[in-house]
């Protein structure tokens, strides 16, 4: 792997990057790292779209050790999800978070592609069955948009609350 980082020059400008930074923060706070490394106190859990353009520490302001997140493709709640279940879990009971937001976005991927005809790998396919479920379970009311894009943004706004939903029935929350 490092033989090939060495060959690909927009990972090697990628590590040059974090190291600039890293050095930067050091020296404006010498005791940055130090610091962070001991303190890991989120009120909050952000379960989050995977989508490059929505980072939940910038779009929300936060430091590292104010929020905790967990993101995967149109921030989906599902029950045999392991990975959100330990997440969840692990932020409940031990970081004892007070408030867990699902956060979704217009625009987002997994929803336009759950809301095609087109089939994907079977992996993408049973995580779109679950937005698929949401435009079934509010078929009449979507089908009442004419506009496409209007469709599609309230399909993001229904995905959010289904996510909702499918939180409150974890036994965790």
């Amino acid at each position: 792997i490092i033989i090939q980082m060495k060959k690909n020059s927009v990972l090697k400008r990628l590590l040059e990057n974090n190291k600039n930074w890293a050095e930067s923060v050091v020296k404006e706070d010498p005791e940055y790292f130090s610091r962070l490394s001991t303190v890991q106190k989120p009120e909050f859990l952000w379960i989050g779209c995977s989508d490059s353009r929505v980072p939940a520490n910038e779009i929300t302001n936060t430091q590292p050790g104010e929020i905790f997140v967990h993101r995967n493709i149109a921030n989906m709640v599902v029950h045999t999800d392991v990975n959100l279940l330990s997440v969840l879990d692990y932020a409940v009971t031990y970081l004892k978070v007070k408030h867990v937001i699902v956060c979704g976005h217009y625009g987002c991927g997994g929803v336009k592609a759950a809301m095609s005809n087109h089939s994907y790998n079977k992996i993408l396919n049973m995580l779109l069955k679950n937005i698929k479920d949401v435009y079934r379970f509010h078929k009449t009311e979507l089908d009442t948009h004419t506009n496409e894009e209007s469709k599609f943004d309230r399909l993001v706004e229904l995905n959010v609350q289904e996510q909702v939903l499918q939180l409150s029935k974890t036994s965790i929350i």
